[in-house]
């Protein structure tokens, strides 16, 4: 007879300690997982604005680089945590829109394993040539490339990646051939660039826009639709005669799918928090991005809406990996 008074005691404990255990969150570390090397654009982003997260909490974040694959690897083990907020992961467009398509077997559903907790930011990319390049614009690269087919080599940060498939796109709309030379990350691509190893490279702006700056580097174009405020002279890809051009990075924050929404929430606000402090937007606009803070739900949308958007540019390029 006192069964369900007793039952329904007992779940009304452990509803309140759940309560108070997301209450109290964190008590311990969050670790945070880049699935790409130390120095790209996503580490430097996720280093940015965990680093103003910590001075407006007093929350300990460690970053844990773990690339490979497109960034597949680092964001398996993000899937693969317990859904408890203890472990997040920096996803980015190559890893949560690209991959699924650019991939015939993925080690995880980047449409289920996660739950999306924060927009962060976004930019385009920059097709950047080493200062003794002879190109100085984007045409005449072109008229290079069409002179003799495969003659040039494009660097990338590694396959599937934005860089990688901006510049697919970019020479099926310009119709040349190049070799595709993959990197293990942003930094030993740019280093190569530099070193005059490969002919161009499609960056991340975080990557190398202090080598342009500095004279090292000479950007010929930005991929988005208008121009970079932090590149104010470099003209877009469209303005250099390939109309509708346009293609972009982002990073979102997400945690293993089952993470509890109180949770998400928290960290949602403590990143909307960071991302709205002037000091951080002044950094990202400077090193070439833009801020994007949004909600758990805009979150989704955006993960929805580019998964479908790069499967059709991945099918049009006509590559895949295995």
């Amino acid at each position: 007879m006192n069964f369900f008074p007793r039952m329904a005691g007992a779940l009304a404990l452990v509803m309140a300690i759940g309560a108070h255990a997301q209450t109290a969150y964190p008590s311990q570390p969050i670790k945070v997982i880049v699935p790409f090397p130390p120095g790209g654009g996503t580490d430097i982003v996720a280093r940015m604005v965990l680093d103003k997260i910590r001075i407006d909490t007093g929350w300990t974040l460690i970053v844990d680089n773990k690339s490979g694959a497109g960034g597949n690897i680092g964001l398996d083990a993000v899937a693969k945590a317990a859904p408890d907020g203890y472990t997040l992961g920096m996803g980015q467009t190559a890893n949560l829109a690209i991959n699924p398509a650019l991939y015939s077997k993925m080690p995880y559903d980047a449409s289920k394993a996660f739950m999306p907790v924060a927009t962060v930011a976004g930019q385009a990319v920059v097709l950047v040539v080493n200062d003794n390049s002879p190109y100085q614009t984007l045409q005449q690269l072109v008229s290079a490339a069409k002179a003799k087919p495969e003659s040039l080599t494009m660097a990338s940060a590694g396959n599937g990646t934005v860089g990688h498939l901006t510049g697919e796109v970019f020479s099926r709309q310009a119709g040349i051939t190049t070799r595709h030379i993959p990197y293990r990350g942003a930094g030993p691509a740019a280093n190569d660039l530099l070193g005059g190893q490969v002919d161009y490279y499609f960056a991340t702006p975080q990557t190398v826009i202090q080598f342009i700056k500095a004279g090292r580097l000479r950007a010929l174009a930005v991929s988005s639709a208008k121009r970079m405020p932090a590149l104010p002279d470099v003209p877009t890809v469209a303005e250099s005669g390939y109309q509708g051009f346009d293609t972009s990075d982002w990073k979102v924050l997400v945690a293993p799918a089952g993470t509890p929404p109180a949770i998400v929430s928290r960290l949602q606000a403590a990143v909307a928090k960071a991302l709205a402090r002037p000091d951080t937007i002044a950094q990202l606009l400077a090193e070439g991005s833009t801020p994007l803070a949004g909600t758990e739900q805009e979150a989704a949308t955006l993960l929805k809406n580019e998964q479908q958007r790069w499967g059709t540019v991945v099918r049009a390029s006509n590559v895949k990996l295995d």
